[in-house]
């Protein structure tokens, strides 16, 4: 039986089985088909190439954009597939905040292979949003198969090293959040002890309800400490409880470099 993993925000459908699939001159979409690791998981990306002057958006797209959202299946008994984001930029045009990639990305897929053995088929499709002077919602779809015997790609494990650092990989030490009310939501600022990441700092908290509206981050640091203020409100209006527990924060700069931590303590 085919095996749903995600399902999709149907929108433009292109369908090239295997190869690579291209958007009227702006984003070009394949899969990269990776390889077998010795712990029997499988390593393969998606990679998107744009046209001079486009961008594609990261999990959180700043003000403007479309998160790039997954969608997988496969007649294999695999147990799951996880997609990762390499670092992404953020881009200041005229005071509008964008965060992305140019040029092109790679997305790796840990696929858990749950023990199975021989090539995989693989079917799907990755929802983006392309953006110049307009965004324009796109749908890739493909239908390909992960060799058994496949090569590693240098590419992807390119991709792979320049994912977010972890809590501890960073050497970050506490991560508050103090929360204060205000008339139509929550004023909530994280504190974090964590050494200077570059010379530009930017801060996404992100709250575990995603229908959260976030404002942007006011950041500020002050020798080992980074602080961000965020305005929080809910679609209804009305109060909502935050939870510490579930709250995302990411640290991002134009260096290549990021920090993801989850949860925050009292302050």
């Amino acid at each position: 039986m085919r095996k749903n993993m995600l399902i999709p925000l149907a929108m433009m459908a292109l369908s090239t089985p295997a190869m690579a699939q291209d958007y009227g001159g702006t984003a070009q979409f394949e899969i990269l088909p990776g390889w077998r690791t010795p712990s029997g998981d499988h390593i393969a990306a998606a990679k998107i190439t744009l046209a001079p002057g486009w961008i594609t958006y990261w999990r959180v797209p700043g003000e403007v954009g479309i998160p790039p959202q997954f969608f997988f299946s496969s007649d294999s008994a695999i147990a799951g597939i996880t997609p990762q984001l390499p670092v992404p930029e953020v881009f200041d045009k005229s005071g509008i905040i964008s965060i992305g990639y140019e040029d092109s990305v790679i997305f790796p897929l840990t696929i858990d292979t749950d023990g199975v053995s021989g090539d995989i088929p693989l079917s799907g499709a990755v929802n983006v949003g392309v953006c110049e002077e307009i965004c324009i919602p796109v749908t890739f779809s493909f239908d390909t198969v992960l060799p058994q015997n496949g090569k590693r790609d240098a590419n992807i494990v390119a991709a792979l090293e320049s994912v977010p650092l972890t809590r501890r990989q960073a050497n970050v030490g506490d991560v508050t959040c103090i929360i204060d009310p205000i008339d139509d939501g929550l004023r909530v600022t994280t504190r974090i002890d964590a050494p200077p990441t570059g010379n530009s700092e930017y801060v996404v908290i992100e709250p575990s309800d995603p229908t959260i509206w976030v404002s942007q981050a006011d950041v500020e640091r002050t020798g080992a400490t980074l602080s961000a203020t965020v305005e929080m409100a809910h679609p209804t209006g009305g109060p909502f409880a935050f939870d510490r527990s579930g709250v995302r924060i990411t640290i991002l700069n134009n260096d290549s470099r990021a920090i993801d931590l989850r949860g925050c303590s009292a302050g």
